[in-house]
């Protein structure tokens, strides 16, 4: 590949901010999905609220709320953006011994908000790690991914699983 198939990068690999000024206004929407694994009895213990630390799912979703409105600041070359819509969801997956984060991040604007929707959920993400790590080690953060993105220039996008083997 070559630094022109990177919007990132200038004509000669320089690192720049992507110029969106002449882009028009336009709805935009974007979800991510991660997964942090954990040991059947640390599940059981957020279930019960069993942490001395507080709600971990209700830390861990306003984390991922304040994570996704800091993007800029976290990642160099993110626009700061107006983002009208933040949501961060934790479902408790016994059965796969996980928690499933998704976020959902919208705006109105002349870029896409697929970089809030990930860090929403990375942030969430290791957020349950941390309220967790103390009672237990197997804890591990998994499959954080892009699952669609509405509108822009480039169109709309939806995650497929065979979309998996693409990496290899």
């Amino acid at each position: 590949m070559t630094s022109k198939q990177f919007s990132h990068l200038d004509n000669q690999g320089h690192a720049q901010m992507v110029d969106v000024g002449d882009k028009p206004n336009t709805h935009r929407k974007a979800t991510a999905r991660g997964y942090v694994y954990m040991q059947p009895v640390t599940l059981a213990l957020i279930q019960e609220g069993g942490f001395a630390k507080g709600d971990v799912l209700a830390v861990a979703r306003i984390a991922g709320i304040q994570a996704a409105k800091k993007c800029a600041e976290l990642i160099p070359l993110c626009h700061p953006l107006s983002i009208h819509h933040i949501a961060v969801d934790i479902s408790l997956d016994a059965a796969g011994s996980r928690a499933i984060i998704s976020a959902c991040a919208g705006l109105h604007g002349q870029t896409g908000v697929e970089m809030e929707a990930l860090t929403a959920v990375s942030i969430a993400a290791l957020t349950l790690y941390d309220m967790c790590k103390s009672v237990d080690k197997t804890l591990h953060i998994d499959g954080v991914r892009l699952i669609s993105k509405t509108g822009g220039r480039s169109g709309d996008w939806f995650y497929s699983p065979s979309d998996e083997n693409v990496h290899g």
